[in-house]
């Protein structure tokens, strides 16, 4: 049955498994079968480091088989459910239901419903409250994990923090807990001994009136008031994959991935990811060349692609970048650049591996005028950009593309405005070239995203702009664009406000994502899926109120539903951030001035450099 539908749905290569690198295993013969699960399509989930470095650290244990399982686009998910064909792992086709756990990696709030319609295409009960003996252990990890709340009532347990430091400690756990005979309700009360695992069941919400958060604590003697994030302290001794999976059609990023290093010194005020991961901590670059030579050998992928939030902050960058390239260069292996801060030296570099064809410059520097720039701690000035485009131009390249934010904390039309001026100087920056030197038009595009306010962030208690709002904004843009050489585009507020809602929200809003579910919500994160009127609809039915989540100004003082999980950074140190913001003053990074932030506490990285 499986095969003839396979015949009749789009990319049947994304149901069969069989990669170059799958791990095969007896499914039988291990203790504990877990699945890993990325809420999305194959494509996506393929492309993601995280699962590719889980994926090979579970099943390098010979009692453990980890398998994959990625969200059925439409076309699959319709002939499942009509032949009722539950959702199965890829490695062995086993029925998702009769795992251990089923793990979810959580990278991005529109992707909650897709968890939802992954476990009941499996068969396992969505609410945890309604889970049996015969039920795997459903577990959460990964960013968005840092806020669990509005997840809580789907899932048995999240794992906070990088998974390396407690999953062998939980899987020993639960071989001795399963020989023993012990129950599903025990197992969950031996996790609390584990300092990065919250259980919500064993913790009780109540509300205020006006509907913030009265309370938030333990209902059971083990339970933490504080869930700790759990850290590597040394990126070079911690595992990491000598393989890669390789998948059988075109994903988003088909290419061997180094991870330089985790965490960023650069404490941009709206950026979760640079809090969460904090502090940074680097890779050698001998461990990462050594690490490429078994990577692209075992892979045959002709890319390789250096992963960090700021890979120029790299401090054995030039070494590495070198390396890589004297080591790949005669096998026509690419060096895949990041977003680098433009210089001399990353021009050069930019020469050496695009020596065919000129890929454009990108620079993000969000917001329009450097008051902005300075409110939201962004290290990047005009100058920076400008220089930085005329070293550039100089040196061939004519395309630029700018990314910013709509909709930031203080923003005013003159900031909105500065986007359009900051293009233009760029275009005329072009012009100052001699004719004879610039063969071809120069193009910018100029793109905006809305600005989302995130848990972990100074920004944290700052209110979103309305849809309407967001509307005004980038009319405005959009109309004063007047060169023909700059190109604006902009991305719909909906999904943006959506996005804010389940960033920010409580345990209540567990009840309006399955509403939202019920009515048909799915691959939200997807333009051309998403219905912003399911979930008005949702709001509607659940009586929650989208404004009380995404557009009020939180106080200092109010009870925030992440509270009972610590990063490391303090609150009072994101306190005196929003300060420093609203001051328009700007905070050094965290190589040139200690900021006491408080991840300190972890005894590693940067902090201790």
């Amino acid at each position: 049955m499986l095969d003839e539908i396979l015949l009749r749905v789009e990319k049947p290569a994304r149901y069969i498994g069989n990669e170059i690198n799958m791990v095969i295993k007896d499914k039988n013969a291990v203790d504990i079968n877990f699945a890993f699960c990325f809420p999305d399509v194959y494509e996506v989930g393929m492309s993601h480091l995280g699962m590719q470095i889980l994926y090979y650290f579970l099943n390098r244990r010979e009692d453990t088989y980890c398998q994959r399982v990625f969200a059925p686009w439409v076309d699959m998910e319709e002939m499942m459910r009509r032949h009722n064909i539950p959702l199965y792992a890829l490695e062995t086709g086993e029925s998702v239901k009769n795992f251990d756990f089923v793990g979810f990696t959580l990278q991005y709030e529109m992707s909650y419903t897709n968890i939802l319609n992954m476990l009941d295409l499996s068969g396992i009960p969505v609410f945890a409250r309604d889970r049996g003996e015969d039920d795997p252990i459903v577990i959460g990890g990964g960013p968005c994990s840092y806020n669990p709340e509005p997840l809580a009532d789907f899932f048995d347990v999240f794992y906070i923090g990088e998974g390396e430091v407690y999953y062998d400690e939980m899987l020993d756990m639960y071989k001795e807990h399963k020989k023993s005979g012990g129950s599903r309700a025990e197992f969950l009360e031996k996790l609390l001994s584990i300092p990065c695992m919250y259980v919500p069941k064993f913790y009780d919400a109540e509300y205020n009136e006006d509907g913030t958060l009265k309370s938030f604590a333990p209902n059971h003697p083990s339970a933490p008031k504080i869930i700790k994030k759990a850290i590597v302290k040394d990126l070079d001794k911690v595992f990491y994959p000598e393989k890669q999976l390789v998948p059988l059609i075109e994903v988003v990023h088909d290419r061997v991935t180094l991870e330089v290093f985790r965490g960023c010194i650069r404490g941009c005020r709206f950026c979760q990811a640079g809090y969460i991961y904090r502090p940074v901590r680097e890779k050698n670059a001998n461990t990462l060349i050594n690490c490429s030579t078994s990577l692209v050998a075992n892979s045959g992928h002709e890319e390789i692609s250096l992963t960090s939030l700021s890979t120029s902050d790299y401090r054995q960058f030039k070494e590495l970048a070198n390396g890589l390239i004297d080591l790949y260069a005669k096998d026509k292996i690419n060096i895949a650049l990041p977003s680098l801060r433009i210089d001399a030296f990353s021009l050069d570099l930019m020469e050496r591996v695009q020596e065919v064809r000129k890929s454009s410059l990108t620079f993000a520097p969000e917001a329009g005028t450097q008051r902005l720039r300075n409110v939201i701690n962004k290290g990047l000035t005009e100058e920076n950009i400008l220089n930085g485009c005329a070293l550039a131009f100089s040196g061939g390249w004519n395309r630029v593309k700018l990314y910013f934010m709509c909709g930031l904390p203080t923003e005013t039309d003159e900031d909105l405005l500065g986007i359009v001026d900051l293009a233009n100087k760029i275009v005329d920056k072009y012009h100052e070239i001699p004719k004879e030197d610039r063969p071809r038009p120069v193009s910018v595009v100029a793109s905006t995203s809305c600005f989302v306010p995130k848990p972990f962030t100074p920004f944290q208690w700052s209110a979103q702009a309305t849809v309407e709002e967001f509307l005004r904004k980038t009319k405005l843009v959009k109309t004063s664009m007047t060169k023909k050489q700059v190109k604006y585009t902009y991305h719909e507020p909906e999904l943006s406000s959506m996005e804010a809602v389940l960033a920010l929200g409580d345990r209540r809003v567990s009840g309006l994502i399955y509403r939202a579910w019920q009515l048909g919500a799915k691959f939200d994160g997807w333009t051309e899926h998403f219905k912003y009127g399911l979930w008005m609809q949702a709001f509607k039915d659940t009586g929650l109120s989208k404004a009380f989540y995404a557009n009020r100004e939180r106080s200092y003082d109010e009870l925030l539903p992440w509270d009972h999980i610590s990063i490391g950074v303090s609150k009072n140190f994101f306190i005196k951030e929003m300060e420093r913001a609203k001051a328009e003053t700007v905070t050094p990074n965290c190589r040139t001035e200690c900021a006491m932030c408080g991840a300190k506490s972890f005894g590693t990285g940067v902090c201790y450099e």
